[in-house]
């Protein structure tokens, strides 16, 4: 039985999202953010050395991060679905996007987090100017330009087609999921950007999505 250390509000609301799509009988573990710290709480390290969120279980598998989770759950149990032919144009950019989506797209948008977070954090009066100055100045000369390239350039490539690796759904929309909803929740994107809005609407509509906010429970990034 396959097994999802699931954590609120993480990562691994897309393992859950590929499993509801594929079909699969599994269970959820679950483990709750510390509400100070948004980290992941100890337990986690028990299952993982990181002790961060997703990982799941196979039998005598531990496996960490979602990209290699998702590309593991395709080819061990998928039988030929959510991924195309081996060897075709397509293929290649399902593998593309499959990197991506944490490679590229997600680091600009964990600094906007960590900076924002700098801007309002509580701190000595003498020293808050200077904080939210520096914390401005790294928003607004480079992350912030960096989340507008990105998202320009997503929004470009689904003008090539309606799913990221071409006519079908894959993996690697659902691994494509987190970047664009933590996108639409504080870097930016809104309707100015239609295709990837429109993308947001068509995933969050299929069932296995909503079959898997259902178990999942609290997820944030949710617009």
């Amino acid at each position: 039985m396959i097994t999802v250390h699931h954590l609120n509000n993480s990562r691994s609301q897309r393992v859950l999202w590929l499993l509801e799509e594929l079909g699969l009988p599994y269970e959820i573990q679950r483990y709750q953010r510390d509400p100070q710290t948004m980290l992941a709480p100890p337990s986690l390290r028990a299952v993982h050395p990181l002790g961060k969120s997703p990982v799941i279980t196979d039998g005598e598998l531990t496996l960490a991060e979602s990209g290699a989770i998702l590309e593991y759950l395709v080819q061990r149990h998928g039988g030929g679905r959510l991924a195309p032919a081996e060897g075709s144009p397509e293929r290649l950019r399902y593998g593309y996007w499959m990197h991506y989506a944490e490679g590229s797209a997600m680091p600009p948008l964990l600094l906007k987090l960590v900076f924002d977070r700098i801007e309002r954090a509580p701190m000595p009066f003498f020293v808050k100017p200077v904080a939210r100055a520096i914390a401005g100045k790294a928003k607004s000369s480079f992350i912030e330009p960096q989340i507008k390239q990105h998202l320009d350039y997503l929004e470009g490539e689904l003008s090539k087609s309606p799913w990221f690796a071409g006519d079908e759904f894959t993996a690697a929309d659902i691994q494509m999921s987190f970047p664009v909803e933590a996108a639409a929740v504080r870097g930016g994107l809104n309707a100015s950007r239609p295709r990837l809005m429109d993308y947001l609407q068509r995933i969050h509509a299929r069932p296995a999505y909503l079959r898997a906010i259902e178990r999942g429970g609290e997820y944030g990034l949710l617009s």
